[in-house]
């Protein structure tokens, strides 16, 4: 079996899902750094922005106190009572943008703006500079995270590579398997081997459909042997007939009557083609059944195999039992009974042939000489026959395909003796009675 090579135009998904790891990895320590960064300068402000407002407390209870504004305690904090004394680096933004607190201004200066709610322009200013910790060490924060993210990437990437290919390795393994099947040589009995997951199912719906092809390969090599052995009988009555007629001189009667043999005969084989046909398809696809007198059929597949029995002295005994009600598929039931009483009848030579219906089972019974001994566990096989045989040795294994596919139990007795006979019961369902 060939290697599974990758057909142009496909991802590899070993690939895709590597990338995809290291993707996933990239975009989360990202989204980690940020959220840090954002955390870090939150903790910063809500630092700086208690240190104002605990010094804004101090001047205010001052101001209370003394009706005097104190001077703040720390040098990095100025009192204003207008935005005009502010900075030069952040006056106008400030006069531009009234409600803004922090302020970026010249040589690295940040500030920070308190307003007193109970005092109109008033103001503590102050430049926090000196106070800040997160934005001196940003781009070595930045550095650190960055190779952080690079480490945890090339791991995940490798974490994903090992997964990637143990996941993986089912597929190719089965891909592999089923590439380049011949038809000689389908796998079977292959989803065991593969774990029990996705991959498992889909080894088990490639090993049903596997067997499903292989059932219907071998419902066509079936078929195949079957139409040569079934329609040979009725194609002998059509050609004789027809010779018969352009032979010798005959009466309209006798000319009606050949006639009727070939169109007999003619019928026989499209029940059999439809038959045989039914049998090659897919089980589901089955013919309905119907409600029968199985006398009838049984008469008529006797008079239809008579003339094997021409020059033998031989008789047919039908049981009363025959004349049931029963629920099968006729065209079925006729080739099973034409198989069964053309073999009765071709390999004896004299004695009964009967036929029997009781509790559900079909018996034909003969007083021939009954199965060689060599071959009476495998004469249901194809190509199996005896030495007696004229034909290609499908009979009773049309029977046997026959009974399982209408889910029948074929039993085969015979006493491997000379006159010791041969008989065949097939167990039916859906018998119905008078």
């Amino acid at each position: 079996m060939s290697r599974w090579n990758k057909p142009k135009g496909f991802h590899s998904l070993s690939r895709r899902i590597v990338i995809q790891f290291c993707a996933f990895t990239l975009l989360l320590s990202a989204a980690y750094g940020f959220v840090s960064f954002m955390l870090m300068y939150n903790l910063e402000d809500g630092f700086i922005e208690r240190n104002i407002q605990q010094e804004a407390q101090f001047l205010k209870e001052g101001y209370q106190k003394s009706g005097q504004w104190p001077v703040p305690r720390q040098g990095s904090m100025s009192l204003h009572f207008s935005k005009s004394t502010f900075p030069d680096d952040m006056r106008n933004v400030s006069l531009t943008e009234p409600k803004r607190v922090e302020f970026y201004g010249d040589s690295g200066r940040h500030y920070h703006l308190y307003t007193f709610p109970e005092f109109n322009d008033t103001y503590l200013l102050a430049e926090v500079s000196n106070d800040l910790m997160i934005r001196p060490v940003r781009t070595g924060l930045m550095q650190f995270l960055g190779i952080i993210a690079a480490v945890l990437t090339a791991i995940s990437c490798f974490v994903a590579w090992l997964i990637s290919r143990r996941m993986t390795k089912p597929l190719r393994q089965l891909a592999d398997k089923v590439d380049g099947v011949a038809p000689n040589q389908i796998p079977s009995k292959f989803a065991h081997q593969y774990p029990r997951n996705e991959i498992g199912v889909l080894s088990h719906a490639l090993e049903h459909t596997f067997s499903r092809i292989n059932q219907a390969l071998s419902r066509e090599a079936a078929f195949t042997r079957d139409v040569s052995h079934e329609l040979r009988s009725p194609l002998a009555v059509i050609k004789n007939a027809a010779e018969l007629h352009r032979s010798i001189d005959i009466s309209k009667a006798q000319s009606e009557e050949i006639v009727k043999r070939i169109e007999d005969a003619a019928e026989r084989m499209d029940k059999t083609v439809h038959t045989l046909l039914t049998l090659a398809r897919e089980e589901s696809a089955q013919s309905p059944k119907v409600v029968v007198n199985l006398l009838s059929i049984v008469e008529r597949a006797v008079i239809d195999n008579g003339g094997l029995l021409k020059g033998k002295p031989i008789e047919v005994v039908i049981s009363d039992s025959c004349n049931s009600q029963i629920e099968v598929r006729e065209g079925m039931l006729k080739v099973l009974l034409d198989n069964l009483l053309s073999n009765a009848f071709q390999y004896t030579e004299q004695g009964e042939v009967s036929v029997n219906y009781e509790h559900g089972k079909l018996t034909v019974s003969d007083t021939g000489p009954g199965i060689q001994s060599d071959i009476t566990d495998k004469v249901t096989e194809p190509s199996v026959q005896g030495k007696q045989s004229t034909g290609f040795g499908f009979g009773l294994s049309i029977v046997k395909r026959l009974c399982e596919h209408q889910g029948w139990a074929l039993t085969i007795e015979s006493g491997n003796q000379e006159q010791a006979g041969t008989q065949i019961t097939v167990r039916m369902t859906g018998e119905l009675r008078d």
